[in-house]
């Protein structure tokens, strides 16, 4: 399996190599140069592996299809490992349960730091520290996050030998608990930075340093985002694993209602029907920052800059440049690397918009490829979390509360559809606690985590600053 940069760089590498890697030399993003397929015979096989042996080989199943240069037992061990009833509470991992006529609930945040992003994100600590090992390598990792990637990749990465975190996130922006769950850790190797600004400015400066080639080169960087095509394949397990609970036979079709910010996660899901799953419907949710739905709406990609960026109450998605859409934007125009960019090298750095409306492939993104969208506001969120809690006794986030508005918006009869869980309603206690007049429910290990002592550092907006932040802690 060899990989490609979405920016028509020549090179193509092998999946360990873009594990370390991140983005390709042109600021592009990894993809496989052509998606595994799986036919009906796989897909049955794969069914009665995940009923009988559990995630964990479903993982190995999905993952051995895109990773050929790490031995098939060292993978299954890797699988294995990450992929317990100690680490995610429960022996189905993700769990689906049924909500309403139609609709469920897939449980995603039954990790470490409560978020979906620990799904991939275990696995990738592991990952990290399997191939540094066989290397004899050190890595410095570099993320940027609008709150749950932050405390995902250092929980996973604490300890781990070789590896530096040095996580940006936008000062102030972050719920009280999400910023308690990251600052609270003391361990050496975790540097967490608070950038003035928003989750994109924070991303700028992750893309900045890693299209420093010699920079990135001399500090060994890293990146932790889903723009590392590890991350991204990692969560396409999930949407299998969901499709098996929901259905009984391998010809039926399910939708799925994902809460999109960066697109990282629906990614997934596209990626997921590419090979073959029997996805209808991929339903993209945004709040009030609704790049993504103005696009599938409307054709016109529209980048909003740091002062029209919404503060919101799912702020995990306030986020107004979406890096995953390159890799979907990519296969919407036949793969034509030159092309994409143009669009987001060019006239997306120039104009901060680029459009689709009148390009033949627009057209047909939503028949081809299984896209809708839809927008949720406060108010909704706050409505859809109190209604849920009434009528059938479930407290939802609110992230997962604007994917389940959506979903609502868009399901069929006779289709399932999944509503990817987002997190868990601790973490955003203050929305709950507007919606329900009461607190939610906090999980032992969590108790008094605010009133923690903090290791922060605040850094202006600026890509130099961040640099010589990290090349002080590095030498």
């Amino acid at each position: 399996m060899l990989y490609r940069s979405t920016r028509g760089h020549p090179d193509r590498k092998r999946f360990c190599e873009i594990l370390l890697e991140g983005l390709a030399p042109d600021g592009g993003l990894y993809l496989p140069e052509e998606y595994p397929q799986v036919d009906a015979a796989t897909l049955a096989a794969w069914r009665a592996t995940y009923a009988t042996r559990g995630y964990a080989a479903l993982a190995f199943e999905v993952l051995s299809r895109y990773i050929d240069d790490i031995p098939a037992e060292d993978l299954r061990s890797l699988c294995d490992r990450t992929y317990t009833r100690e680490v995610f509470g429960t022996d189905a991992i993700v769990p689906l349960r049924p909500l309403e006529e139609g609709i469920w609930l897939e449980a995603l945040s039954n990790g470490p730091t409560l978020a979906f992003k620990d799904m991939a994100m275990q696995l990738l600590g592991n990952l990290f520290e399997y191939e540094l090992a066989r290397r004899g390598a050190q890595l410095n990792i570099l993320g940027a996050t609008s709150g749950d990637t932050g405390s995902a990749a250092e929980y996973a990465m604490k300890g781990k030998a070789g590896i530096r975190v040095f996580m940006t996130s936008p000062e102030g922006r972050m719920s009280p608990f999400q910023q308690a769950q990251m600052f609270s850790l003391q361990d050496d190797n975790i540097h967490n930075l608070a950038i003035a600004g928003v989750f994109d400015d924070c991303q700028d400066i992750v893309k900045a340093v890693s299209n420093d080639l010699a920079f990135k080169q001399r500090y060994k960087i890293g990146t932790v985002n889903s723009i590392n095509w590890a991350r991204l394949v990692a969560q396409v397990v999930y949407y299998f694993a969901g499709y098996f609970q929901a259905t009984t036979h391998d010809d039926q079709k399910v939708g799925f209602s994902v809460p999109s910010g960066n697109f990282g996660n629906v990614c997934a899901g596209h990626v997921a029907r590419m090979m073959g799953l029997p996805i209808d419907t991929l339903a993209v949710a945004t709040n009030e920052n609704d790049v993504l739905d103005e696009f599938f709406r409307t054709g016109t990609y529209r980048a909003r800059g740091s002062a029209d960026t919404f503060e919101t109450s799912s702020p995990s998605m306030d986020i107004s440049k979406a890096s995953n859409f390159e890799r979907f934007v990519f296969d919407l125009l036949a793969r034509d690397g030159a092309r994409v960019r143009q669009l987001f090298a060019d006239d997306l750095a120039a104009h901060g918009r680029f459009d689709l409306r009148d390009d033949d492939a627009f057209p047909e993104a939503a028949a081809r490829y299984g896209f809708v969208s839809g927008r949720s506001t406060h108010d909704d969120r706050l409505a859809t979390i109190r209604d849920t809690w009434e009528r059938f006794g479930t407290m939802i986030d609110t992230h997962t509360a604007d994917g389940l508005k959506v979903a609502r918006a868009h399901a069929k009869p006779g289709v399932p559809m999944l509503v990817l869980e987002t997190a868990l309603p601790v973490k955003f206690a203050g929305t709950i606690v507007e919606a329900l007049g009461r607190e939610p429910e906090r999980p032992a290990a969590f108790v008094g985590i605010e009133a923690l002592p903090k290791r922060v550092r605040s850094l202006p907006a600026d890509a130099d600053a961040v640099k010589r932040y990290i090349a002080e802690h590095c030498e």
